[in-house]
């Protein structure tokens, strides 16, 4: 693995755990003898407390501020254009490392006019949140899904256009088949899925 990557890794890995650190309290020892779990709506919203405000730093204080300044700019092709992800790629790629990470968690974007299919929704459910996001982006869907015979508790954010980063790549990209989104429009969905064991 070469040096970009790894930091890129490494970066991803010290925000997501640097924000469930400094965002959670720890229970005293009396206090934790009286909990017995937190139920998955709650740790969806910490969850995605955290994406969010990852995404938003990565976005406004780095991608952002970098282009302004002529240093650097975000590309698709980062790693073979010597570029910054793009906000998205970032957030994609810090989910692929939670879920090889085995702990059971993942979380990943998803829309309904996807530049690639592999973002599309990959269940009914995804779908129909996706629709209900576009009526009422400020409150998640949320739901118990099944995969074999396992059972997920899984949340459904509204993923908005926050840059002109984010609507310049959908709005300019040849596979994306929605080519007219504003700054702060609704683009799709963060789906968060945790395991009910």
């Amino acid at each position: 693995m070469d040096n970009r990557r790894f930091a890129f890794r490494a970066a991803t890995i010290a925000l997501f755990l640097g924000g469930l650190w400094i965002g959670l309290p720890f229970p005293s020892a009396k206090e934790s003898r009286s909990l017995v779990g937190i139920a998955p709506e709650k740790v969806a919203d910490y969850v995605h407390a955290v994406l969010e405000a990852d995404r938003s730093i990565y976005t406004t204080q780095v991608v952002d501020r970098m282009h302004e300044k002529g240093i650097v700019a975000a590309a698709e092709h980062w790693e073979q254009d010597n570029a910054l992800p793009l906000p998205a790629q970032f957030l994609q790629h810090s989910g692929r490392l939670v879920a090889e990470s085995g702990r059971g968690i993942r979380y990943r974007l998803i829309g309904l006019s996807p530049i690639y299919q592999r973002n599309a929704p990959a269940t009914e459910f995804e779908r129909k949140a996706l629709t209900e996001l576009q009526r009422q982006p400020d409150r998640p869907v949320t739901g118990i899904v099944s995969s074999g015979k396992k059972q997920y508790f899984q949340a459904i954010y509204s993923d908005r256009a926050v840059s002109s980063v984010c609507v310049t790549c959908h709005n300019s990209h040849p596979l994306s088949p929605k080519q007219d989104f504003k700054l702060n429009d609704v683009m799709g969905g963060i789906a968060i899925t945790i395991p009910l064991e």
